[in-house]
């Protein structure tokens, strides 16, 4: 629950905001409310200065006072952030039952015995689950139907016994459905310990190791690649082969990023065909691959790296799926041939439009979707492979959020997607993209009363001072006073945003926020461009 703790500091300021008080200006004689915070009556921790010359890469010099900070073993340091702690505490006690209070009630909205939607692959159901009373998941799977007797792969409350933090950094099963490998960070550092567990009898192998985070199994199922991180800047840069049973001290180097600059991202193709690596920061990438039927093989690069020239790959039949930005800033879809996959290769599938920003893809035997974003609002679009026809998917709402949920099977016409609004809490469809009909397989509960039929929402545009369109999505309690929106001093306007971004757009993991809509405000969300 410790994440609900800055919605319950930053909640009560801005919901107070949001009442219809009185505020001065210049031009009032009203009076201000003093603030109940006095930080000025309290000493504020100050941490020494200990001056440290640092010199860039190229040559800048500059002074950091307070650079000693980063050292995590210094009791100094951990003696500084407590008294910052215990001055947080002061400064907020004229709050803290309210804190309490909301915290509570955010809690209470959330059910203890939830588990997510079960997803198909490779002849298995996977599901994940909380049971009442219990802080982590647990994993299982059932061979062939729901009706199937449950198999426990990883109780994550187990792993967490006696343990002051515990998280769950992935798990991956073999190709043959027999070992299990899943990580496990016990430092929080998203240092990971990487462990493999025999389905077949429920043991746990001798192999175990570090990891940075990210591994994929070969087509061979005894061969798994993964990666390390720089243990002073924990920046992903080496890619590692291990067999299973062998010496781990004798692992094969795939690949080694030795740009300090980029990180090498792990991952495998959805048709389960090729492993890939993105040397990635921000938007400079370039993609390594590798038959997953030949480990020991060589990774290829499939064009140089160039800054700002962005691209990730998809594999489907023979050959790769491509979303770049080349001549393309709000990206395009490409393919290239598997054989020879040089940029002079590469085609339209679908081309660039100055109008709609592609955000995502994921591919299917007969089908591509794409998550795009056109007019302020996300959609998914479906396009046929046999005739390049394509369709957006319907919502039913004003203003919404959608977005490709866990896909994991390539031959199937059903898309799994997420989708949720302002007033809708996080809802899973299947959606059969031959038919065109959604079924909602799970909508995230929210306990302690909640109706999304109690509120209204619209999709409306603002004229800007210099003339642009700015889109905005608004919310509000049906009644005799609608839209009564909240009139925030100026120096609120960024509380107000921060407060929009990360209460009012729930998610799965969180519908709690779908609580702080039984308020009588408008809530309001300006959308990040239009396109």
């Amino acid at each position: 629950m410790k994440h609900l703790t800055f919605l319950a500091i930053l909640a009560p300021a801005l919901l107070a905001s949001c009442q219809q008080q009185t505020t001065s200006d210049h031009n009032t004689n009203a009076t201000v409310r003093p603030s109940l915070f006095q930080p000025d009556h309290f000493t504020a921790p100050h941490p020494e200065k200990k001056p440290k010359e640092l010199i860039s890469a190229s040559g800048d010099k500059r002074t950091d006072d307070y650079y000693w900070l980063n050292e995590r073993e210094n009791p100094a340091v951990k003696a500084y952030l407590e008294s910052e702690n215990r001055y947080a505490d002061s400064v907020l006690a004229p709050v803290a039952g309210l804190r309490e209070k909301l915290f509570e009630e955010l809690k209470a909205r959330i059910k203890e015995d939830d588990s997510s939607v079960p997803y198909f692959k490779n002849g298995y159901w996977y599901i994940g689950r909380f049971e009442k009373g219990k802080e982590y998941q647990i994993f299982s799977r059932k061979k062939g139907t729901l009706d199937a007797t449950e198999e426990i792969l990883v109780d994550v409350n187990e792993l967490a016994k006696g343990k002051p933090y515990c998280q769950l950094g992935g798990l991956s099963v073999s190709p043959d459905n027999r070992m299990l490998a899943y990580a496990v960070d016990y430092s929080g550092r998203n240092l990971f310990k990487l462990f493999f567990k025999d389905l077949s009898n429920g043991q746990i192998l001798p192999d175990s190791f570090d990891v940075g985070g990210s591994f994929a199994w070969a087509n061979d199922s005894k061969t798994i690649l993964y990666d390390t991180k720089d243990p002073v800047t924990l920046r992903n840069d080496k890619i590692w082969r291990h067999v299973l049973g062998a010496d781990h001290k004798k692992d094969v180097l795939m690949y080694e990023e030795k740009d300090e600059t980029q990180y090498a991202y792990l991952g495998k193709s959805k048709s389960e065909r090729f492993f890939f690596i993105n040397s990635a920061y921000t938007q400079t990438v370039e993609v390594h691959y590798l038959d997953a039927n030949d480990p020991t093989g060589t990774f290829k690069s499939v064009r140089p790296r160039e800054k700002d020239f962005y691209y990730t790959l998809e594999h489907l039949d023979d050959k790769f799926l491509i979303r770049t930005n080349w001549d393309a800033p709000n990206f395009r879809i490409m393919e290239t041939p598997v054989s020879d996959p040089r940029r002079e290769n590469w085609k339209d599938v679908l081309p660039h439009r100055d109008d709609v920003l592609i955000d995502n893809f994921t591919v299917f035997k007969d089908y591509l979707v794409t998550e795009e974003h056109k007019g302020g609002l996300g959609q998914l679009h479906v396009i046929r492979w046999s005739d390049r026809a394509g369709h957006y998917i319907e919502t039913g709402e004003p203003t919404y959020g959608c977005n490709i949920d866990a896909n994991p099977e390539f031959d199937t016409k059903t898309l799994r997607y997420g989708f949720n609004s302002m007033k809708t809490p996080y809802t899973v469809i299947d959606y059969d993209m031959e038919t065109r009909k959604g079924e909602v397989k799970k909508v995230a509960p929210v306990l302690g009363g909640f109706d999304a039929n109690n509120y209204q929402t619209e999709f409306i545009w603002a004229i800007a001072g210099d003339g642009a369109k700015v889109p905005i999505s608004l919310m509000y309690k049906k009644g005799p006073e609608t839209r009564r929106y909240c009139a925030l001093p100026p120096h609120r306007i960024r509380q107000l945003r921060l407060f929009v971004r990360s209460v009012l757009q729930p998610r799965q993991d969180q519908p709690c926020r779908q609580g702080l809509r039984c308020r009588d405000c408008t809530h309001s969300r300006r959308h990040g461009n239009g396109v």
